[in-house]
């Protein structure tokens, strides 16, 4: 098992958001996660990626064995975690490939290997780039400054292929995207289904389904999953809505 959260609980300030999460991810499967708003699926992506504004305050996460939180925000991202963002930030000064190349190293440092030397650093960047359709120009830029929207999901997405996390938290990725944008990712992200890697995809459509089919779908309401199953969940969710789960 890649992934196993059991009993979560989770706060901001004084509200509780997660109230007793349990969802098992194994190795190399994508599971998809539906629900309405404020159920709590950002909550949820943003405590399994350590961010600082949670607070758990019971259960726990067991990632590749070991005890996640217990871990720092960038212990988790050198041990393979990824959270790509709903609403990716702006990084004013920060050039894109600079960030990368700083993300990657830090990766191989904690897993007890040299730093990329600047020929293979550029040749890996530029192989992921034209698989992505990534431009020049858009590395050579500070990460997301002057984007659109569908450009800093790309850029999240692009990031994510560079780095090659075991897991992979897909917030909301769909969100705001045409159909072919939308195709572009999903192949991204069809092409880095291996059998040591994962998927959490969050998402509000059945569409986004379509193109990157999954292995398991879960539904949450108010703060916990009360629903899981195939595909075939996602496809009646869009005739029922979530009216049966609330």
């Amino acid at each position: 098992m890649l992934l196993e959260i059991k009993n979560l609980h989770a706060s901001i300030g004084d509200k509780e958001i997660l109230k007793g999460v349990s969802l098992s991810l194994p190795k190399g499967e994508v599971h998809a996660l539906m629900g309405p708003n404020g159920s709590g699926k950002s909550t949820l992506s943003n405590v399994i990626a350590g961010h600082p504004a949670y607070t758990v305050t019971a259960g726990e996460i067991i990632f590749k064995g070991r005890d996640l939180l217990a871990m720092s925000p960038d212990e988790r991202a050198n041990a393979g975690v990824f959270l790509a963002f709903q609403y990716p930030v702006e990084l004013p000064g920060v050039g894109t490939a600079s960030f990368l190349k700083a993300a990657l190293n830090a990766k191989r440092a904690a897993a007890g290997e040299p730093e990329l030397d600047a020929v293979s650093f550029i040749k890996r960047l530029k192989t992921r780039a034209k698989a992505l359709n990534i431009s020049d120009e858009m590395l050579k830029r500070p990460v997301n400054v002057g984007f659109s929207g569908g450009e800093k999901k790309k850029a999240e997405i692009f990031q994510m292929a560079f780095l090659e996390p075991d897991l992979c938290l897909l917030d909301e990725m769909d969100s705001g995207l045409d159909i072919d944008a939308l195709r572009t990712l999903s192949d991204a992200v069809n092409v880095m289904r291996e059998a040591h890697r994962s998927f959490l995809v969050i998402t509000h459509y059945q569409r986004l389904l379509n193109h990157i089919t999954p292995d398991c779908v879960h539904i949450m309401s108010n703060g916990r999953i009360v629903a899981s199953g195939d595909k075939s969940l996602a496809l009646k969710l869009e005739e029922t809505g979530y009216d049966d789960y609330r």
